[in-house]
């Protein structure tokens, strides 16, 4: 098992490995993209998501790391002699869409845990491949952005907050209603299409909270988002309000409220409809 220090220095390894190896794909990106087949989540691979957990892999296995990748491109596989040892969690590039259309919000994301659930990962990496920040956090060490520690909002009036929502499915008409009260009582609603980093704009007090009600994003997308913003003291629950620790694997789904404080969560909660 790789001490904090170890995992610290392989997790800015695999961004910056990353961030080579996808600049090939960045420089054709506008061209006619060829039909790699669906990934391990169901959505379309696309060269650069393949470049980018390529990366990942081999940088884990360069520091001798024995894992189990659970990614949303290529599934579940082992690596090592002693795989179950960790599980490695990624999503490789987070906002695939906005990347191709040359919209400048992208990330990659990357959680380590010792069991394949939610509630165990213990590291956690999330970088905004355009703008190049990096947010990481390690269990009960804090979280920080570009080695910088971060807090969440502190704001608690929904008239004055900035509230991430992603409505984007053909459910749109189940899911609304949901939303409605939430919606007419928040000023400044936000979507910018790459979950994993909506969720380190949370942990970083940028916005005050990021509601998913659609049961339909996977725990690939948000397995390092949820360390980060409660180790920079913000709160993830279930629409319910129920504790989360939901299953690590490629076509895991899940709904749930993030929140900068317990105030703001306990508002937002009262408002929406499970």
């Amino acid at each position: 098992m790789k001490a904090q220090n170890d995992w610290q220095q392989i997790l800015i390894q695999c961004k910056n490995n990353v961030q080579t190896s996808i600049k090939p794909c960045l420089k054709t990106i506008k061209e006619p993209q060829p039909d790699l087949g669906k990934g391990a989540g169901g959505d379309a691979m696309k060269p650069v998501d393949l470049a980018a957990e390529k990366a990942i892999v081999e940088t884990l296995k360069k520091h001798d790391v024995s894992f189990t990748l659970i990614s949303e491109e290529s599934g579940v596989k082992k690596f090592g002699a002693t795989p179950d040892e960790c599980y490695v969690t990624v999503d490789p590039i987070d906002g695939t869409t906005n990347l191709l259309h040359g919209l400048p919000f992208y990330a990659c994301s990357i959680a380590v845990s010792r069991k394949p659930a939610v509630g165990d990962v213990y590291a956690g990496l999330v970088v905004d491949l355009f703008h190049d920040v990096t947010y990481t956090a390690f269990k009960g060490k804090g979280a920080y952005r570009d080695g910088e520690k971060i807090e969440t909002s502190k704001t608690v009036s929904l008239d004055e907050a900035v509230v991430g929502l992603d409505i984007n499915t053909y459910k749109v008409k189940e899911v609304a209603p949901k939303l409605t009260a939430l919606i007419e009582k928040t000023k400044h609603i936000r979507h910018f299409g790459a979950n994993a980093l909506e969720l380190c704009y949370v942990a970083n007090g940028l916005t005050d909270a990021f509601i998913d009600m659609r049961g339909k994003l996977r725990t690939t997308d948000v397995a390092a988002g949820f360390l980060i913003i409660k180790e920079a003291g913000g709160i993830v629950t279930t629409p319910e309000n129920q504790a989360l620790n939901v299953k690590l694997d490629p076509k895991q789904t899940l709904s749930f409220i993030a929140s900068g404080n317990m105030q703001i969560h306990k508002k937002i909660v009262s408002l929406v409809k499970s």
